[in-house]
């Protein structure tokens, strides 16, 4: 089972973090003299090959950087119409690397000339008689990291501020997204993570899961723990508890609320006072609206007060409606899944500035969806505990690990 081979392979990380340094120095071979350092990149010896390294500048094409290689515009464009699957010219940009390896020093046209598409994906381009490629991928290790911090401004800032990828948060938010409301953090909120990241050559390219965390929000500690449950991987608390809730906490993703639910607000067009039986979200123009909850779309329309909006029955009990859209993503009588990208924040109707006013509904009457308790998804069934909880144990040890002794044991 994958959640008895993440215990071992963590019980095996957790040994060897807590390993001596003067163990480690005992390992230590001194090498008197390198002659030769074989250095493997893109699936040739480089020390076989005169070397040319260069990146794409500001508005350069493929051509423009082969041209110098005695690589003909003519060759070049019967190669990519035959190569669509491993390079597209309209997608170099900028600052991407590429490589032109010579067999010989005084040769003036490369063997191979290297595209690197990404940090991990690259193409090589053979030069010959007519072009030929094929695309490639660095070879890559996950390796186990963990991170802790306190907020003082934001849940991105904290993060780069350990040194952390900053799209930590994204996934933080993503797990926690039933059960906080990352809108509202507070200063003196902490958090520590147990997370996965992929190293191509001993640099970090990107983050991958999240194995555990806690977030103290409010003085309420949260834990959420990955857990693989009948062929589908959710997050759990301690308890066994699904994080997973009926509804998102909220449409848009790190927005702000810029006017909350109320009986009597002073209407920024009409200028008058009036109810606001909704809570508006302030976003950039054109960010996503997703859908709350799974469900099927009852309006997709437009009217002089809400502009381009969006009304959902999730079930008998709970309607949801998202308005002042710039434009609308969904039909009537499509279903709908929670997170499903239903919308874009506009300011049509009335509207001031770009937001989507969120209203919620329940047994017909609008009510404030930030006071409203939700039910959870199901828990872990009885049978499934006593794995859970050793895991819970084992992923507990590892976030007792210090940031540094996690490092050095990698």
């Amino acid at each position: 089972m994958k959640n008895t081979r993440l215990i071992s392979a963590a019980l095996m990380f957790l040994f060897v973090s807590c390993q001596q340094n003067d163990s480690i120095q005992d390992h230590i071979i001194q090498e008197d003299v390198i002659e030769h350092v074989e250095l493997i990149r893109f699936g040739f010896d480089l020390n076989s090959f005169h070397v040319v390294e260069g990146s794409i500048t500001s508005g350069q094409v493929l051509s423009e950087v082969l041209r110098p290689f005695g690589v003909s515009a003519t060759a070049l464009e019967i190669f990519l119409k035959e190569s669509r699957d491993i390079i597209d010219p309209r997608k170099i940009k900028p600052d991407q690397g590429w490589l032109a390896l010579f067999s010989n020093q005084e040769d003036s046209v490369p063997s191979y000339f290297i595209y690197e598409k990404s940090q991990k994906d690259y193409v090589v381009i053979e030069i010959a008689d007519s072009l030929k490629g094929w695309s490639g991928e660095h070879p890559s290790e996950t390796r186990l990291r963990r991170v802790e911090g306190e907020i003082n401004n934001s849940l991105y800032q904290s993060l780069q501020d350990q040194g952390a990828n900053a799209e930590l948060a994204m996934t933080m938010a993503n797990i926690y997204a039933w059960t906080i409301d990352f809108y509202r953090l507070q200063k003196g909120d902490r958090f520590e993570v147990l997370y996965e990241e992929e190293y191509i050559n001993d640099v970090a390219v990107g983050t991958g899961r999240i194995l555990a965390s806690h977030f103290n929000h409010k003085g309420k500690d949260r834990g959420a723990y990955m857990f693989e449950n009948d062929d589908q991987t959710s997050y759990y608390s301690e308890d066994g508890s699904s994080l997973k809730k009926a509804f998102l906490k909220a449409p848009v993703k790190y927005s702000r609320i810029s006017s909350r639910y109320s009986g009597k607000r002073f209407h920024p067009v009409l200028k008058r006072y009036k109810s606001h039986l909704g809570t508006d979200y302030a976003a950039p123009q054109g960010t996503p609206i997703l859908a709350v909850g799974d469900g099927v779309v009852t309006k997709s329309g437009y009217t002089g007060g809400n502009g381009n909006y969006v009304k959902i029955r999730h079930n008998s009990t709970y309607e949801t409606q998202y308005l002042h859209m710039s434009k609308r993503a969904c039909k009537e009588g499509e279903r709908v899944s929670q997170g499903e990208v239903i919308g874009y924040v506009g300011s049509t109707g009335l509207a001031t500035g770009p937001h989507v006013c969120f209203r919620f509904w329940k047994n017909g009457q609008q009510v404030d969806h930030l006071s409203e308790e939700f039910p959870t998804s199901e828990p872990l069934n009885e049978s499934q505990m006593p794995a859970f909880k050793a895991l819970v144990n084992t992923y507990d040890s590892l976030l007792r690990v210090t940031p540094v002794a996690v490092d050095d044991a990698l």
